[in-house]
């Protein structure tokens, strides 16, 4: 069985099963992917993370799959009902539906009327009735009425019959696996309003009377619909064909269904109850299970999708340009609770903190910046992080005055996303890290940090709370966290870490250290200063040979008594470098990042049975860089002076933004006023894009044109195609009542495009998506889809929000 999965993701990968056998038994051997895919290329023929991970989610499923077939034969075979071709059945079923289909005859439940009815020995009524439709059924039936069995009369006994052909037919699984693809094929989703809750369901309006075939719905609608399902605002039904059938008429369904049961309307007087029986078997038992299982599948796909985004986004946020080692100066905004000050030395620690009050109601300006100037001269400051959220274009003016008053100082500001810096702020770990501070003013040294080093300060925050998703409080949380967690490992062990300056969350996120090790490296190196080199690691507690393998070539040394320790070549492969260096005729210092000796060597000249050539290769790459971090230079987006609010955008403006986050259908970018433009997909470039995270990232700073503003909806559009010309304000019909208007009016669909003609008005229009928060909630920057508000509201103990980052951009871009 493990060959058979193995040869069944080998053809779904497009790879040999040499390679997937080689990849199952590293992973089930307890190797990382990051592990397997930098360090064993030759084991499984260079399969990378991509390849890795997509192998490691289908081992998962496959596996899964033979349990529940090892159940479903258990279960069968001990009511005594398995036999050769049923077995062969079971054993060939690729999917989990497929197997609950064949299964579900046999699956115990509570008596049905059909068990009932063969019970009372009417099996063989139906058996007749199906097979000789000549007879009349009532007077067929009339033979097998028997008061004994509660068959009283001859209606009674055709009861039963229908009961057991009902369930003959809603239990073929050939059938149902027939039409439920044809449902997916033919069927569609609709919505319609619950009365009464207009008003209060108004952000999901344009789902008050909504279609739309399954196989064109995306990720985003289909949750948005069923969150509105969920919320007591809509009433979702899965529909199984666009046209209804006429009065009379059979659907395509009932019509197959009959062909497969040998059923006809041939004018014989059994024909008529055996179609209505069709007919009932699909409106009573088999459109009900198809309808379950569609909803799960959109589901599923949507979920899909949503996990793909998120992770993506994730990915992007966690690899942004580190500003590196400087000085640096974190402003964490506010307007009554005044601005939270921290000063963080170019190691990460915090050195000072403060709180100004520059804004509203104090308006302490010249204080606060004499006090601010103050700190940057004390203590060498280079940069200044400012929180983008509530206040922050304020607080960013104040800055700008600081440089303005101070140019001897250098300084240089940058916007920074306070996504999760409260849950950071209240954390366990944050209380340990800084117990000396004020909740509200870790979130200032969070700000700071994570300009200098956004992978390392992030990583100490749970990646759900970090608010680059869509619609994640929707997504099963355990598979939200699996995805998330392997994109953490993956970027951590792909960037390297400092062994030396490390915290606990990092360290954990290292391939083979658990969150115990993390603690013993970390007291370890309190207790005997930093490390000279990976070899000390063999030294700390619980920290065996297996988990130094997986771990030592992602932890860096710098300074060390190895130069290769700074470097990411593992330990392991240090006597092959030994080798190189010696047919260089140099030493090792002499030979790491000398390209030019480096590159005179021929790889295959190195190559034996320990190490192939992709080894070897890797090996000679990082000689000549070693320690390269694979992030992109720092640089920062300048925002336009003078635009700060809504209304000081103007349509034909071209901005330089940020990109904020990245949706299936375009970018969300910050230009700079408290509220999130939207470039659609076909905005982001001047050719056909199929995944906007082709063209832009999160963190990206891109050049944007204003189209449109819509200062009532507050919502913005942005092209990243300059020469775009800039729309004219439209007409508005929307200060009336839903009711009155024209379902599209003034509306565009949440993908941006405008309705296709021909097409039904209620169909592809523009979501609201997102809830509103609870009573009490309070928003935390970057995840606070529910407060309908830029991020940044003051946060000071705050109970996290507990879902909806992908809503938040949506409502910042007015688009909720």
């Amino acid at each position: 069985m493990t060959q058979m999965i193995e040869e069944r993701i080998a053809g779904e990968l497009g790879v040999r099963p040499a390679q997937v056998s080689a990849a199952v038994g590293l992973l089930d051997g307890g190797a990382t992917v990051p592990f397997v895919a930098r360090y064993r290329k030759e084991a499984t023929d260079s399969l990378d993370d991509a390849q890795l991970r997509a192998l490691e989610e289908r081992l998962r499923y496959l596996r899964e799959l033979e349990d529940r077939r090892a159940a479903v034969l258990e279960s069968v075979a001990a009511q005594g009902k398995l036999d050769d071709a049923l077995a062969a059945q079971i054993a060939a079923a690729d999917s989990k539906a497929r197997l609950e289909d064949i299964y579900l005859p046999y699956k115990p439940r509570r008596r049905t009327k059909a068990q009932i009815a063969r019970e009372a020995g009417l099996a063989p009524l139906a058996a007749r009735l199906l097979a000789d439709p000549t007879g009349d059924p009532l007077t067929v039936a009339a033979g097998y009425v028997n008061p004994d069995a509660a068959v009283t009369d001859a209606a009674a006994a055709l009861e039963g019959a229908r009961a057991i052909l009902v369930e003959q037919c809603a239990e073929d699984a050939d059938l149902i696996g027939e039409l439920r693809e044809q449902m997916w094929r033919q069927g569609r989703l609709t919505s319609r309003v619950r009365a009464g809750k207009e008003t209060e369901g108004a952000k999901f309006a344009d789902y008050f009377d909504f279609a739309e075939a399954f196989t064109s719905l995306p990720a985003h609608r289909v949750l948005a619909l069923f969150r509105g399902e969920k919320e007591g605002v809509l009433d979702v039904s899965l529909e199984p064909q666009e046209t209804p059938p006429a009065p009379g008429e059979r659907t395509v369904y009932e019509a197959r269904i009959a062909a497969r049961a040998g059923i006809a309307d041939a004018g014989r007087p059994g024909d008529r109850w055996l179609l209505d029986t069709v007919r009932w078997s699909w409106r009573t038992r088999i459109l009900v299970h198809l309808a379950i299982d569609l909803r799960a599948r959109l589901w599923q796909a949507a979920e899909d999708e949503a996990v793909r985004v998120f992770a993506g986004n994730l990915r992007d946020l966690l690899l942004a340009a580190p500003a590196g080692p400087r000085p640096t100066l974190g402003l964490d905004p506010g307007l009554r609770t005044g601005v939270k000050v921290a000063v963080v030395d170019a190691t990460g620690r915090v050195a000072e903190t403060a709180t100004i009050y520059p804004h509203e109601p104090r308006r302490q300006w010249d204080a606060s910046l004499a006090t601010l100037a103050a700190l940057c001269a004390a203590h060498r400051i280079e940069l200044v992080a400012i929180g983008n959220g509530t206040a922050s274009r304020e607080t960013d003016r104040l800055a700008a005055d600081l440089i303005a008053a101070n140019p001897q100082l250098g300084l240089t500001k940058v916007m920074v996303s306070e996504a999760g810096a409260s849950v950071y702020s209240a954390s366990a770990y944050a209380s340990q890290e800084l117990p000396d501070l004020d909740v509200s003013l870790r979130g200032a040294a969070s700000i700071a940090r994570r300009l200098q080093d956004p992978l390392a300060e992030l990583v100490k925050i749970e990646p759900k709370s970090i608010g680059v998703g869509q619609y994640q409080h929707d997504v099963t949380g355990s598979r939200l966290a699996r995805s998330l967690d392997a994109v953490v490992e993956d970027c951590v062990n792909g960037v390297g870490v400092d062994l030396n300056t490390a915290s606990v969350p990092l360290l954990t996120r290292v391939s083979g250290v658990t969150a115990t090790l993390a603690e013993n490296i970390v007291s370890h190196r309190e207790a005997h200063g930093p490390f000279r080199a990976r070899s000390a690691l063999r030294d700390v507690p619980r920290l065996g040979p297996k988990a130094f393998e997986q771990c030592a070539g992602f932890l860096r040394i710098n300074g060390g008594t190895d130069p290769l320790d700074s470097s990411s070549v593992h330990p392991e492969a240090y006597p092959l470098v030994r080798r190189i260096v010696a047919a260089a005729g140099t030493d090792v210092a002499g030979l790491v990042g000398n390209v030019g000796t480096l590159r005179t060597l021929r790889p295959q000249e190195f190559v034996d049975d320990t190490f192939g050539l992709p080894t070897v290769t890797d090996i000679l790459a990082e000689l000549e860089k070693p320690g390269r971090d694979p992030r992109p230079a720092f640089r920062t987006a300048v925002f336009a002076e003078g635009v700060e609010k809504l209304a000081d955008l103007v349509p034909g403006q071209v901005l330089e933004g940020v990109v904020t986050n990245v949706a299936a259908f375009g970018a969300f970018v910050d230009v700079g006023v408290h509220q999130d433009g939207l470039v659609h997909i076909s905005a982001l470039a001047d050719r056909y894009v199929a995944d906007p995270r082709d063209v832009v990232k999160s963190g990206d700073i891109v050049k944007v044109k204003v189209l449109e503003v819509d200062a009532v909806r507050k919502r913005i559009s942005l092209t990243m195609r300059l020469t775009d010309q800039a729309r004219p304000p439209r007409p508005r019909d929307d200060a009336r009542p839903a009711a009155d208007r024209r379902p599209d009016a003034g509306r565009r669909p949440e993908d941006g495009r405008r309705a296709d003609p021909g097409k039904r008005p209620d169909v592809g229009k523009r979501p609201a998506d997102g809830r509103r928060p609870e009573r009490g909630e309070r928003s935390d920057a970057g995840r606070r889809a529910e407060a309908g508000q830029r991020p940044g509201a003051d946060r000071r103990g705050a109970k996290p929000a507990p879902d909806g980052p992908m809503a938040d951009a949506l409502r910042r871009a007015g688009l909720a």
